[in-house]
């Protein structure tokens, strides 16, 4: 089955974790059965650590502090899923509870 990275988008905010809505991070737990109930698996799963952690290396070997693309939302996870197709993976990525940012589900490189 084709594989596809779901990445997470979120505004970051001073309290990480803990600055999430309860019914928001209950319908993120429950994200993992429904994706078993559509007939996919999840591969892989993980969240990330604040962007101010994050260091950026530069073609020229140069490392800097944050991400390289400055936007409003920072990588705030992701997992991979195992799916039929991509609008199976498009549904996956419907299933999350977005607060302010997005959910981008990119296909991988079969091998």
């Amino acid at each position: 089955m084709p594989q596809y990275a779901i990445l997470i988008y979120e505004k970051e905010t001073p309290g990480g974790v803990a600055d999430i809505p309860p019914d928001v991070m209950e319908a993120n737990l429950r994200a993992g059965e429904k994706i078993a109930a559509m007939g996919a698996r999840v591969v892989h799963e993980q969240a990330l650590r604040p962007s101010a952690t994050t260091r950026t290396i530069h073609k020229n070997g140069l490392v800097t502090d944050g991400p390289f693309i400055e936007s409003k939302e920072v990588i705030a996870g992701f997992f991979v899923v195992e799916t039929t197709d991509l609008d199976q993976a498009v549904a996956i990525g419907k299933l999350l509870p977005i607060m302010d940012g997005a959910v981008e589900v990119r296909p991988l490189l079969d091998g």
